[in-house]
């Protein structure tokens, strides 16, 4: 059994300003999960007539970061009796705390929905092999497709930047024929949809990178960064 000393952030509505509240975490089983041990945790604070933790989920494992929230400021998973562990929601500035460690992280809906898709008809499935694609161009597409839009890059990121999140959507399609008819048109829009959502620039520091779970590459963003000033300047000849 582990004791911990839980150090997290409560915070009841998005205009309160919120403050660390401790919390004793007595006789947690060893082989519990992060989120299991805030169940623990909460069903003793609604026994004790408190208000429970809120927090956020998807798997539970403590491995996609769907949780939102960060553990001693980064994803870890291992701790040692006696330990103090700071729980704290994901900080940025396009993702405002909802409640607790909830935040609310419906920015990234809007950068994809600027033009994160393709509006050609598709029809019904076709011979796989009647569209050829190269396999590098396959398979940079498929790195890029498995971002699930958890906000663990842009939480990690000094300047809240969404780049490798944008740059993923962006890349995925960039890649594949299907995507080529509104290449220009969906990165004008998406680049300019996350700036306008106010999340900050890149440094090329890579944290992102190191905190995706997907293990998404940054090359996304040189990419990414290409295909903006091509379009840009397209735009700007047109105009």
């Amino acid at each position: 059994m582990l004791n911990l000393t839980l150090k997290v952030w409560r915070q009841k509505t998005p205009q309160d300003q919120g403050s660390i509240e401790t919390y004793d975490a007595k006789n947690i089983p060893e082989e519990a999960s992060f989120l299991e041990m805030l169940d623990i945790v909460n069903e003793r604070i609604i026994e004790s007539g408190g208000e429970p933790i809120h927090f956020d989920h998807d798997c539970r494992e403590g491995i996609c970061g769907s949780c939102s929230l960060t553990i001693n400021g980064v994803h870890m998973r291992k701790f040692r009796d006696g330990d103090t562990i700071w729980i704290e929601p994901f900080r940025a500035r396009a993702f405002p705390v909802i409640r607790d460690l909830i935040v609310d992280r419906s920015a990234m809906d809007r950068i994809i929905a600027a033009g994160g898709y393709i509006s050609v008809r598709t029809g019904s499935a076709v011979d796989a092999n009647s569209l050829p694609i190269p396999k590098a161009d396959a398979d940079a597409a498929f790195d890029a497709a498995a971002c699930i839009g958890c906000g663990a890059c842009i939480a990690a990121c000094k300047n809240s930047s969404a780049m490798l999140f944008t740059a993923a959507k962006v890349s995925h399609l960039g890649h594949l024929p299907q995507g080529q008819p509104e290449r220009d048109k969906r990165v004008l829009a998406m680049v300019r949809q996350m700036d306008a959502e106010g999340f900050g620039n890149c440094t090329n520091q890579y944290e992102c990178e190191a905190a995706c779970p997907k293990e998404i590459s940054v090359d996304h963003i040189a990419r990414m960064n290409r295909d903006y000033a091509a379009a840009l300047l397209k735009e700007q000849l047109v105009g």
